[in-house]
């Protein structure tokens, strides 16, 4: 097994970022991983086209790839990655990445066939298993500090209302129990 291949789950879940409100990894950093060029991460997807729908394949806006740009502080999309110069016509064309889901990740590693690319990602699917459960648990713990927000809410009504009428000099007849 080549040394390349060991590849930490922190370093994998530092890779993947939330996109349209689904998790994915860019095609630059799978083939990286892949040890392949993007291009034939891209060749493989567009000859294989009815494996990739669109919820397990996309490619990034400009604005999308200019906010992933600011989130990885140009570590690993860098402007000079998504602009590529055109020498026959002297002009800027622009190469917005491909993301690919979870889904898109294991049907990439088929249709690329290759003992590197199984095993990686067998790894990146444990990176997104680990981070669906990091997300779960940290939705009870927002569940359960909204409902102590709502409870401290409630109690700060109540102690405005005795404070109002303690000013009053009255009892309220109501809403304090």
């Amino acid at each position: 097994m080549n040394n390349k291949l060991i590849i930490s789950q922190t370093q994998i879940e530092n890779l993947i970022f939330t996109v349209r409100g689904v998790q994915v990894m860019l095609d630059r950093d799978l083939a990286e991983m892949y040890e392949v060029e993007t291009r034939a991460v891209n060749q493989a997807v567009k000859r294989n086209v009815e494996r990739f729908p669109k919820e397990y394949c996309f490619q990034l806006t400009e604005k999308e790839a200019e906010n992933l740009t600011k989130v990885q502080s140009l570590s690993s999309v860098s402007r000079s990655q998504i602009v590529i110069l055109n020498d026959k016509r002297g002009q800027n064309i622009k190469y917005l990445p491909h993301v690919f889901t979870e889904q898109g990740v294991a049907m990439l590693s088929a249709v690329l066939r290759s003992d590197v690319a199984i095993k990686v990602s067998i790894q990146i699917m444990n990176a997104f298993v680990q981070l669906r459960k990091i997300v779960q648990n940290n939705q009870l713990v927002y569940s359960r500090l909204d409902k102590v927000e709502q409870k401290q809410f409630e109690t700060d009504q109540k102690i405005e209302q005795v404070f109002k009428a303690l000013e009053g000099n009255t009892i309220p007849t109501q809403g304090v129990h």
